[in-house]
């Protein structure tokens, strides 16, 4: 088995993609599941996409939150609307450290939607049978 880590992967695109006109192709029993870029419905069903969509992998919670937290600050002048406050990287650290998945998603500007995701693997809580994406 490999070591627990988690996998980071993003989306950014317009928001009409997530509805096109259904959510059908977000969902892994799709033709188009691997190939669409767009976000899945479930957070775990990333693992199911190919490698190249890994953004980067961490083994530490550490570096994991310090991306995470990156990611945010670097599109916090887009977000649009009102949003409750983002939780400090100590919180992100704790739940990454107990094999939890960290995600999220915000709208930003010009009915765009952006969404990071820290998913664990190996093995996944919620889905134990899914097996580690391979570079």
């Amino acid at each position: 088995m490999n070591r627990p880590h988690h996998h980071a992967y993003t989306w950014l695109g317009h928001g009409s993609v997530l509805v096109k006109p259904g959510d059908a192709h977000r969902r892994p029993g799709h033709p188009e599941f691997r190939s669409a870029a767009v976000m899945p419905l479930k957070c775990a069903d990333w693992l199911l996409k190919p490698p190249d969509r890994i953004r980067a992998t961490f083994h530490e919670p550490e570096a994991a939150a310090d991306w995470y937290t990156e990611q945010l600050t670097a599109h916090a002048d887009l977000f649009v609307g009102t949003y409750a406050s983002v939780p400090v990287r100590e919180e992100y650290v704790h739940a990454l450290a107990t094999g939890e998945d960290v995600v999220g998603g915000w709208w930003i500007s010009g009915e765009r939607f952006l969404s990071l995701n820290l998913i664990a693997c190996s093995p996944h809580r919620v889905r134990p049978g899914y097996t580690c994406p391979q570079w």
